[in-house]
């Protein structure tokens, strides 16, 4: 009777020493499992959060945009509509780029092509910020085939009306408005 005591006390014994062995490779695989999960939750988290508070507005300005129109102060002093077109590109990551041809440059007294266009053709690119609360972005030049331009930061104010963007200098002496339609 001994013996059989002894025996299930050692087969209890024996159990429980495999119990607890398993014991830290369930939490082995349980840790393997289940941080993965938090630390891709986490970082989603924190990506979301990290792209600034203007997410509606840079998602609304993202994409390609065609020129509708553009009115620019003419030599008499009136505002004109200037027979062009042009592409407008903003990128997710805050670049952009602007590229307007006048059909007719040589037609063309107006003052925007002198400050902003060579040949009546415009093109320039760089970075963007969006100040939402005062409706505007400033364009941050890199590139353009102005170079008097390279450097500069150029304020915009704007609106956004359905499929359309409206876009104005925020320079008093600058008399000009663009319209873009999203493709």
């Amino acid at each position: 009777m001994r013996v059989g005591i002894l025996g299930s006390g050692l087969r209890e014994a024996r159990n429980n020493l495999r119990a607890s062995e398993e014991e830290p490779n369930m939490r082995k695989l349980f840790l393997l499992r289940v941080v993965p999960f938090f630390i891709c939750l986490t970082a989603l988290t924190l990506f979301s959060q990290d792209r600034g508070g203007n997410d509606g507005i840079r998602d609304q300005f993202v994409g390609a945009w065609r020129l509708a129109w553009l009115e620019e102060q003419g030599a008499d002093g009136k505002i004109h509509r200037a027979d062009c077109t042009g592409l407008l590109v903003y990128t997710r990551d805050g670049h952009m780029s602007v590229q307007v041809m006048y059909r007719n440059p040589q037609a063309g007294t107006n003052a925007a092509p002198v400050q902003y266009a060579q040949g009546g053709y415009e093109a320039s690119y760089g970075t963007y910020e969006i100040d939402e609360s005062a409706r505007a972005f400033t364009f941050h030049v890199e590139g353009a085939l102005v170079r008097t331009l390279i450097g500069k930061d150029l304020p915009r104010a704007f609106e956004l009306s359905g499929k359309q963007l409206l876009v104005k200098s925020t320079h008093p002496e600058e008399h000009w408005k663009v319209a873009w339609e999203h493709y």
